[in-house]
């Protein structure tokens, strides 16, 4: 399992990888409220929706900062 996780002003924003039988799971929490739930068998999209999330949650800290 990996997970990643960024804390925006009290929010926090979760990544969650698991593997399946037939692939990856993926699961992205915003505080505790599941805002996606997706199922990969190709790695290279699960590495493109780590990338999104990352990406997405560098934004959301830079923009805090202003």
């Amino acid at each position: 399992m990996l997970t990643r996780e960024y804390v925006v002003q009290g929010h926090i924003n979760r990544f969650t990888l698991t593997k399946g039988r037939t692939g990856w799971d993926v699961r992205e929490e915003r505080d505790d409220t599941v805002v996606r739930r997706m199922h990969y068998s190709d790695w290279h999209r699960v590495e493109r929706a780590i990338q999104v999330f990352e990406l997405a949650g560098r934004q959301e800290s830079l923009e805090s900062l202003d």
